[in-house]
């Protein structure tokens, strides 16, 4: 249950947005629950904040999501993407992982949603592990609601997801109740190496995962025929999500005849966000306007 306190964190942050000037007449911001119905979630103390991480500037103690949504502009293409950001799952580099690209996708026709997803913090719950996926299904549940006040399809809402934020995409991927119609993995790690696992019991889970939370999370294995198509994104030099994260799930989805796009940069490293002119990895975001527009 949200408290007088974290209602006045929600005031004091949409303050501050529209001092900042994040906030404009192009983009709105929706509460993800209601007041009294944020499942999963218990009191805590934690004030969210922003500062640097990474060099970037990312969303700290994320405890109330929301959904920032940018509106198609001109020809309507009728498509919507919810952008989740990465961070490991500490934190959210909200800005270059979230509202530049929902900038660039609302100004060719798609309409945009950045995800401010719980982190699972165990502060802020006693089963951290639910708390993105939860929001991410809660998103796609009320974006089909809106789609007719935005103007796209029920059955044309995607996911883009960077790093952690691929993640979550591609877990989104597996599920039934609420799974998008396509997806857009941006230096995802999807695999449930050794490095993975011990990553998920840390951040995620807070624990040891169980037998039954390792199969769910074993993502390359969870995928099939009704895996949503894909367009995916890596480059070859990334050092903190392999590449291979992205070409093992698009060899799983051609096992099951799942339609993907691969798209690989010989250099851009980790986190690049919408992408450098230097290293080529800016086209991807072209690319990806034109592959969601074909769907």
């Amino acid at each position: 249950m949200i408290n007088k306190i974290e209602m006045l964190r929600i005031a004091l942050f949409t303050g501050l947005l529209l001092l900042t000037g994040i906030t404009s007449a192009s983009q709105e911001l929706r509460p993800l629950w209601a007041e009294d119905k944020m499942p999963y979630s218990k009191a805590n103390d934690l004030i969210e904040e922003e500062k640097e991480s990474w060099g970037t500037r990312c969303v700290f103690n994320v405890v109330i999501p929301q959904l920032y949504i940018y509106p198609a502009q001109g020809k309507n293409s009728g498509k919507a993407v919810i952008i989740i950001p990465g961070g490991g799952y500490e934190v959210e580099a909200i800005y270059h992982e979230g509202h530049d690209v929902a900038r660039e996708l609302a100004k060719d026709g798609i309409t945009a949603a950045v995800l401010k997803y719980r982190l699972p913090l165990a502060e802020s719950s006693d089963t951290p592990e639910k708390l993105p996926i939860t929001d991410v299904q809660r998103a796609l549940e009320l974006m089909r609601q809106w789609a007719g006040l935005y103007g796209f399809e029920t059955d044309n809402i995607g996911v883009m997801g960077f790093s952690a934020g691929g993640h979550l995409a591609a877990f989104a991927c597996s599920k039934v109740l609420q799974r998008p119609n396509f997806s857009l993995i941006i230096y995802g790690c999807p695999r449930l190496s050794d490095e993975n696992v011990d990553w998920l019991e840390n951040k995620l889970f807070h624990r040891t995962m169980t037998e039954q939370e390792y199969d769910e999370f074993n993502i390359l294995e969870q995928v099939n025929s009704s895996t949503p198509p894909s367009f995916l994104v890596h480059a070859l030099d990334d050092k903190v999500c392999h590449y291979e994260e992205t070409s093992e799930y698009a060899a799983a989805l051609r096992r099951h005849n799942v339609a993907f796009e691969l798209h690989t940069f010989p250099d851009g490293g980790h986190g690049f966000g919408l992408g450098d002119e230097s290293n080529g990895t800016d086209q991807w975001i072209g690319l990806a306007i034109r592959w969601i527009k074909r769907l």
